[in-house]
């Protein structure tokens, strides 16, 4: 709240979740449990990064490293969906973009300047 790339990193990655949605929707047409892990994984980004906003000491930067291991296996799962051919590699290359940049924002909270 009082850290932009905090805001940030939550507002951006609640601005593409419409995109994340609509690949989960065509993910979940041929794998159930695919699509059921990247929806619970892009929840838990935002989860954590608001509960981050929420506390202080140790537990902060707990829910940060939650949030970004849940983006890294968020990507991972759009990834592999287009390896398995349930969406396209362009479809998620769109969306990647913007997820890199809550991962720059993500990893900036963990390691804060000086």
């Amino acid at each position: 709240m009082h850290n932009h790339y905090r805001t940030s990193a939550l507002e951006l990655m609640m601005d593409i979740m419409p995109a994340i949605r609509q690949l989960v929707v065509a993910i979940a047409k041929h794998d159930r449990n695919l699509a059921d892990e990247a929806k619970r994984a892009a929840t838990s980004v935002i989860s954590n990064h608001a509960e981050a906003d929420g506390v202080r000491g140790g537990h902060r930067r707990e829910r940060i490293q939650t949030a970004q291991g849940s983006l890294t296996e968020l990507r991972s799962q759009l990834k592999l969906a287009a390896a398995w051919g349930y969406v396209s590699r362009e479809q998620i290359d769109r969306v990647d973009g913007h997820l890199d940049r809550v991962a720059a924002m993500t990893w900036r909270r963990l390691t804060p300047a000086g």
